[in-house]
This record gives C-alpha cells, sequence and structure tokens, in this order.
C-alpha cells in the first residue's frame, strides 16, 4: 500500500513536472515573440528618426540661424544674431500696422480687408520669404533686406505673386 501511494505520488509529481515545463515553454515562445516584435518597432522608429533628422536638415540648409557665413557676414558687422533675428521679424510684422494698404505688399486687399503679412523665413543675410493674406487672398514673396548704419532696416519686394482664388 505504500509503495502505491508513493508511485501515484511519483506519478502526480511527474505531471505536475510536464505541465509546468510546457507552460513556461509555452510563455517562453510567447515573450520571444513579443520581444521579436519589440525588436522590429525599435528598428523601424530609428530608421523614422533617422529619416526625420535628415529631412530636418534639408529644411534647415536656408535658414540664417544655420547659415554660418550670414551669422559671420552680421557678426563681422557687430551684430548680435540672436538679436537681430527678431528685430527683423518685428521690423516687417511692424509693417502690418500702417494704416491703409500695406507698403510691402504688392497688391491689394479684397474689400473692406487688409493684407497682412504671416510668416516670415529668413534665408540669409540678405534674403527673405513671406507669405501674405487678408483671409481671401493669399500669396508669398520673395525680398532682399539692408541694415542702415542707423540700424534701420530697409526691405525691396523682388518678385511676389498671388495664388488663384477658385
Amino acid at each position: 500500500m505504500k509503495q502505491r501511494i508513493f508511485m501515484y505520488l511519483f506519478v502526480f509529481a511527474m505531471l505536475l513536472v510536464l505541465f509546468q515545463f510546457v507552460n513556461s515553454k509555452r510563455v517562453f515562445e510567447d515573450m520571444n515573440n513579443t520581444i521579436g516584435d519589440y525588436k522590429e518597432q525599435l528598428q523601424s522608429y530609428k530608421d523614422s528618426i533617422v529619416n526625420m533628422q535628415h529631412n530636418l536638415t534639408e529644411v534647415s540648409h536656408f535658414n540664417l540661424e544655420k547659415n554660418e557665413d550670414a551669422i559671420s557676414y552680421f557678426e563681422n558687422q557687430g551684430y548680435n544674431v540672436s538679436d537681430l533675428i527678431p528685430a527683423i521679424k518685428d521690423e516687417l510684422y511692424k509693417l502690418n500696422e500702417v494704416k491703409d494698404e500695406h507698403p510691402i505688399v504688392p497688391y491689394a486687399a479684397s474689400e473692406g480687408k487688409r493684407m497682412m503679412i504671416n510668416t516670415i523665413k529668413l534665408l540669409n543675410h540678405k534674403w527673405i520669404i513671406a507669405d501674405f493674406t487678408d483671409g481671401k487672398y493669399w500669396g508669398e514673396m520673395f525680398m532682399t533686406y539692408y541694415i542702415n548704419e542707423d540700424r534701420s532696416i530697409d526691405f525691396k519686394v523682388v518678385e511676389s505673386f498671388l495664388y488663384p482664388f477658385d
């Protein structure tokens, strides 16, 4: 009788060990699959980051803040570039406050509205791209700027266009 109890206990213990082995093997394989998926996702994210950094480098190519030659030009004239960039933009935005027609935008606004400059991008130490709108019509312009000895800024529109209204 004692021998049968030990045999039943032995068989029960073997079944328990077998169950634990099969269950842990399944859990281990599931975890490996999950880790493999995470590794693929991680590689995809790394590729996306590299692609975004490349795109950022391309987009910031024509940007005064990233153009060492243009920055050197202003520094050689004694300007602090970090203060100068906002000052140039502020001067352009101040022109939005002028009564009647905008002094820089070469197009008249629709009735009851005013053309205003929305976005400004300084390309280098001489060129600016800006867009403008009156809420109905919009366009873009390419202009040059010059900083006078008295630190006033002159703007000259070189080219502009107005998008067609549908």
